[in-house]
């Protein structure tokens, strides 16, 4: 006699580069559906393309990991949110707010888990590699100080595009600017604590 096995399907669980990639990239299409729309047909039309493209990302997670990360629960929701206020204002200017926000709030985030002396980037490596040496936990204890200050600097900046540049050069900063400035910095962390080790 033949049992039949039925088997449960797989889902894929978010990993820590799709994680990453989140945050970097999360709410980015919103926002080219945003720019190009609103050049052609103005503001409302890009808002309302934008808070769809933003549902749709959440829709897309839901369907491919059966979970939505937090990340994307927070900046897409943001950008839906503040798209419905600039609707109701018809004013564009609350929804380009959004990166400025999301990224103050990472700059409270580190800032107070440093001062709770469970500095973020330490406990990421930690959970990451246990056995990690001990000087570079110490060393993810100060870049989450320091980046939480790159963070505030950038969420001025973005407020700043968001009031006085244009919506291309606003779209710009949040899809390049910050990923490009990111890396970097971290570029530049990772030398310094080399050169230390060196």
């Amino acid at each position: 006699m033949q049992t039949d096995h039925q088997t449960t399907p797989v889902i894929p669980a978010p990993n820590t580069k799709s994680q990453a990639l989140g945050l970097f990239f999360g709410g980015l299409l919103p926002v080219i559906a945003f720019t190009v729309i609103e050049e052609k047909y103005g503001v409302i039309a890009g808002l309302i393309a934008g808070m769809v493209f933003g549902f749709g990302e959440i829709i897309y997670e839901l369907i491919k990991y059966k979970k939505v990360q937090t990340i994307t629960w927070i900046g897409n929701g943001l950008l839906i949110g503040l798209g419905a206020i600039s609707l109701i204002s018809t004013e564009g200017i609350w929804f380009k707010l959004q990166p400025a926000i999301l990224e103050f709030g990472f700059f409270v985030f580190l800032l107070v888990s440093w001062f709770m002396k469970k500095p973020f980037m330490k406990l990421m490596i930690e959970k990451q590699n246990p056995t990690a040496p001990e000087f570079l936990k110490n060393a993810m204890s100060g870049i989450t100080l320091r980046i939480s200050f790159f963070f505030l600097f950038h969420s001025l900046l973005a407020t700043y595009a968001a009031l006085y540049w244009s919506t291309e050069a606003w779209a710009i900063l949040k899809g390049v600017g910050l990923t490009v400035s990111m890396v970097l910095y971290m570029v530049l962390e990772m030398l310094w604590i080399r050169k230390k080790i060196l």
